[in-house]
This record gives structure tokens, C-alpha cells and sequence, in this order.
């Protein structure tokens, strides 16, 4: 079955990086030039820090919407997670690097990881894309949505 590939079997290995102090024009261009939504950032020594997608850069170009609130005896209070939700809102569309505007948190799986690992994560956190890691945290692959597609398609009989 096609859950128990290993990453290794769909990874693609050639992976297109950024680093956090990238100008958002400049991985806006390289992204487009490749032809691909998103990719990891990495530090000096190619370790992953970060995940940008292009939600992250088409935020910046939103409209900003202010927290929802409710007043009560004159008093106004934002509903739970709007407040969040707005300084996200704001952050990104203030960010002009790649360290501003990525997703510092991001899911990986390890060169040991499985088609499962990957898809349980891509939905999970609702992301298009898992970098795969050596031991080192180093990038050695990554896999996308349409990697995890094609691997269902190779598995079905």
C-alpha cells in the first residue's frame, strides 16, 4: 500500500530553498520561476528553520481585517483568537523578508518516514508540503500534496 512507502520512495530530492533574510519579491520571483507555491527556509548550513508557502505571501497582499468584538456595558472585548488572528494578519503584511512572514514552526518527517507520516501532517497542519530531514536536520527532500496523489495512484491495483 502506498501509506507505507517510505518518503525516500516520492521525496523530490532537487529542492529549492530560501533563507530568512530572502526579500519577499525576491522568493515571490524565484517561486515563480520554478513553478512551485512554496519552500523551505533554511539557515547557513542548510538546516530547515522555516516553511514558507505562498498563503504567506498572499497575505501580505490582503486586505487586514480588525478583530471581531462584542460590547458589553460599554465595553468592547475581541472574541477569543481574534487578536491573534489580527497580529498574524499584521505581521505579514508588514514582513519584507522571509524570516518575517514564514511559518517558524514547521512540520517535518525524517529520512525514515513513511507516505502516512506525511500525509497525517499535511492535514494536520493544513500545509501543501513536509521537508524531509536527515539526521543533521538538513533538507533532503521534500514531498507535496501532488507527491502524496501520484504515490496513492503507483499503490492502487
Amino acid at each position: 500500500m502506498a501509506r507505507e512507502l517510505p518518503v525516500t520512495a516520492v521525496m523530490t530530492t532537487n529542492v529549492i530553498t530560501v533563507t530568512p533574510d530572502t526579500s519577499v519579491e525576491e522568493a515571490v520571483a524565484l517561486l515563480g520561476r520554478h513553478g512551485i507555491s512554496g519552500a523551505p527556509v533554511v539557515d547557513a548550513d542548510g538546516r530547515l528553520i522555516g516553511l514558507l508557502d505562498d498563503s504567506d505571501l498572499i497575505v501580505s497582499e490582503a486586505r487586514l481585517h480588525a478583530p471581531t468584538v462584542v460590547e458589553i456595558l460599554g465595553a468592547y472585548f475581541p472574541l477569543p483568537g481574534e487578536r491573534h488572528r489580527f497580529d498574524e494578519e499584521v505581521r505579514h503584511a508588514l514582513g519584507g523578508t522571509v524570516g518575517e512572514v514564514m511559518d517558524d514552526d514547521p512540520p517535518w518527517v525524517g529520512v525514515d518516514g513513511t507516505v502516512e507520516d506525511v500525509a497525517t501532517l499535511i492535514i494536520q497542519r493544513h500545509v501543501s508540503r513536509v521537508p524531509v530531514l536527515d539526521a543533521d536536520r538538513r533538507v533532503a527532500g521534500i514531498i507535496t500534496r501532488g507527491d502524496l496523489v501520484a504515490a496513492m495512484g503507483r499503490g492502487s491495483p
